[in-house]
């Protein structure tokens, strides 16, 4: 399997996750030539792409969706809710029989790779969140998360790569200059994953075969690279599977620029 952070934070995100015979991109959050100027790193374009999966309707996650599905035609994978809230923004023609609807906790299969959804909590019509496996290897998209209850913990358990989430600094995001609902909605259980519940969550899902772990849907505003990393490793301390947590090889989801692409 393979995994590529292509853009990850408050202002856009987009995965690419494949096998050698399947290829999808998990949101579609900057424009169709943000998107293709990535893949074009890993020597992908958009023609390799065979579908779009979407995680909720949030600007983030689908701002490069209309042109992308028009020009390349492509299968796009999201909740029946999400599918309308879509068809209900301003993102320009968009053709309905592309749309695939499935139910949180359906799995989709793509060739030889298995796309297992999840429901999560966040303010969006019907989020969910991904794991992919090949029946080898298992990978998972986790961001978004307001909070994390036990029953998405077991279901994401084994996984060899991971993207979790590390939105903010709670203290920065106090004292910062967010309007208070805003600041309150970020807080809440239909938020997003602060720094050291994101840490938890890592905690949670750790095993002996863990490849790499990236810190992903960083915000600009309420959080810094090196602050997020330092508090997760103090979240880490003590864990069962590395003495020394910085033995995960953790790293930051970069935000503007692609990740180099890892194959595990």
């Amino acid at each position: 399997m393979k995994m590529m952070n292509l853009v990850s934070g408050s202002s856009g995100n987009s995965t690419l996750i494949g096998t050698d015979r399947v290829t999808v991109l998990c949101d579609a959050g900057v424009s169709m030539k943000k998107i293709e100027e990535c893949l074009n790193t890993a020597d992908y374009t958009g023609s390799d792409i065979d579908a779009i999966l979407i995680t909720h309707e949030h600007i983030d996650h689908v701002r490069g969706l209309g042109v992308l599905s028009r020009k390349y035609h492509m299968p796009v994978y999201a909740t029946d809710r999400t599918i309308d809230s879509i068809f209900r923004m301003n993102l320009g023609k968009l053709d309905r029989e592309l749309f695939r609807p499935f139910r949180a906790g359906d799995s989709i299969q793509l060739k030889d790779l298995e796309i297992r959804t999840h429901a999560v909590s966040h303010d969006a019509a019907d989020p969910v969140c991904y794991s992919f496996t090949d029946g080898e290897k298992k990978c998972c998209i986790a961001t978004d998360l307001g909070y994390v209850p036990d029953a998405l913990i077991r279901e994401l358990q084994g996984c060899d790569m991971m993207l979790i989430e590390a939105n903010h600094d709670i203290r920065m995001l106090e004292v910062g200059p967010y309007p208070y609902p805003l600041k309150q909605r970020i807080l809440s259980n239909r938020g997003h994953l602060s720094n050291e519940a994101g840490g938890a969550f890592i905690r949670a899902l750790l095993n002996d075969h863990v490849k790499e772990i990236r810190l992903g849907h960083l915000s600009k505003e309420n959080n810094f690279p090196e602050l997020a990393y330092e508090t997760v490793l103090q979240e880490l301390l003590g864990n069962p599977f590395a003495p020394d947590p910085k033995d995960l090889n953790i790293k930051i989801a970069a935000r503007d620029t692609a990740d180099p692409i890892i194959e595990f």
